[in-house]
């Protein structure tokens, strides 16, 4: 059963690495959120290290300079480990492709280094995905047609982007991940890499053991993220406790009638998807 904390505070003693989610969790696209960006970096500092795990299609060093201009403080975090790092030895198995890519140009850093050309649907042997081309205004529908093209040939997608929805401002952004949810029910393969599937997982606990300087025990590992089918899932998959952030994304739905955070609200956003939660907080705090 979830239990509701009040803060990072009450689980110091039975943690030594924190798994966190970006997006949803320490900013909204927009600004960085202060008091959940202070915590992290409380429990770096006095506990153990910060690991920040994200859906981001790009690299982890592309991701850092997104962050400092959200002034997100370097103390929040000791490493990043992205989608886009673990999509790429994806990528890599198809050589020069070439690829139908579908995504905005800010996601270009995810290919540099690569063998991969690219090239119109018509003549491309995979689909290179991270998102829609203009996700302020595009969404799956804006792409069924052409996808249905892609899945009557089988063509392997490639999506650096699992995430259905990020939270923008005050605004929910279609993402990589639901476009190739439109692409399976087509009928067309899918290939993803990042939460909650398992290589971003093995190059986070890699990344916590470097900075641990040894072997890390998996139960005491902590999940924390908003999203229920990438963070919460990916944490019940592969064995690891997790905090849910019933926010984010979410917004309000897991607040009762006196506007605080309830049991039943957090059941009612778990229990559909099949998953569970160590424990759950409205918004992160120490």
């Amino acid at each position: 059963m979830t239990r509701l904390i009040q803060g990072l505070s009450e689980l110091a003693g039975r943690y030594d690495v924190i798994l966190s989610d970006i997006w949803g969790v320490i900013h909204n696209g927009r600004e960085h959120f202060p008091e959940p960006c202070a915590a992290l970096a409380r429990w770096d500092a006095q506990t153990g290290p910060v690991v920040l795990i994200s859906n981001a299609p790009r690299p982890a060093s592309d991701v850092v300079p997104q962050l400092d201009g959200l002034g997100v403080p370097r103390e929040t975090w000791r490493a990043i480990v992205t989608s886009g790092d673990t999509t790429r030895h994806i990528l890599e198995t198809y050589g020069e492709g070439p690829a139908w890519r579908i995504g905005p140009d800010r996601d270009a850093p995810l290919y540099e280094g690569l063998p991969l050309t690219f090239a119109p649907l018509e003549q491309a042997k995979l689909i290179a995905l991270t998102g829609p081309d203009d996700d302020e205004v595009e969404g799956p529908e804006d792409y069924r047609e052409r996808l249905a093209q892609a899945a009557a040939r089988k063509l392997p997608m490639v999506c650096a982007n699992p995430d259905i929805v990020v939270q923008r401002g005050d605004r929910l952004i279609y993402c990589g991940g639901a476009l190739a949810a439109l692409y399976e029910t087509l009928g067309g393969p899918v290939r993803m890499a990042g939460k909650p599937h398992a290589p971003i997982y093995a190059a986070a606990i890699e990344e916590a053991s470097r900075l641990l300087g040894g072997p890390v025990d998996r139960r005491r590992v902590l999940c924390v993220g908003d999203g229920v089918v990438t963070d919460i899932r990916g944490a019940n998959d592969h064995g690891l406790d997790v905090l849910f952030i019933a926010s984010g994304i979410h917004g309000d739905a897991a607040k009762g009638p006196d506007g605080k955070l309830s049991l039943a609200g957090v059941a009612s956003l778990l229990e559909p998807e099949g998953v569970t939660a160590n424990y759950a907080m409205a918004d992160l705090a120490w």
